[in-house]
């Protein structure tokens, strides 16, 4: 069984920084796709950062470039978003989510819709204060 599971959320000062973790249980890191995506109140799910094992470019939405980076460690089946220069506009539930055989090979078109992904974990909390 997979399971995803989110941390290191919590409540900063704009400006500030967080670094989210999501541990992949279950998951093997073959033909995959896993990323962050991001929802706040009022607003449709949406993605923020993901990477897919037959595309090599990073997926960022345009409103965290340069701001949030994505990172994996395979051997710990651990993914990473490193936020930084967070705004109040960030503020909204992450969550992880992951797939195997995605359905497209560029990150860009899997970032498109929530609904190509299989596993998704439980969400954690981030608030940035003005």
């Amino acid at each position: 069984e997979v399971q995803l599971v989110e941390s290191g959320g919590g409540l900063v000062q704009a400006g500030g920084s967080l670094r989210l973790s999501c541990a992949a249980s279950g998951f093997t890191f073959d033909d995959y796709a896993i990323g962050w995506f991001r929802q706040a109140p009022g607003k449709e799910r949406e993605a923020v950062s993901l990477i897919s094992s037959r595309d090599d470019t990073t997926y960022y939405a345009r409103s965290v470039k340069g701001r949030f980076t994505f990172s994996s460690d395979n051997a710990r089946n651990t993914v990473y978003l490193q936020m930084n220069s967070l705004k109040p506009e960030d503020t909204a539930i992450y969550y992880c989510a992951a797939d195997h055989h995605p359905l497209f090979d560029k990150v860009d078109y899997l970032a498109a819709s929530t609904t190509l992904w299989t596993y998704w974990g439980q969400g954690t909390q981030v608030t940035v204060s003005s």
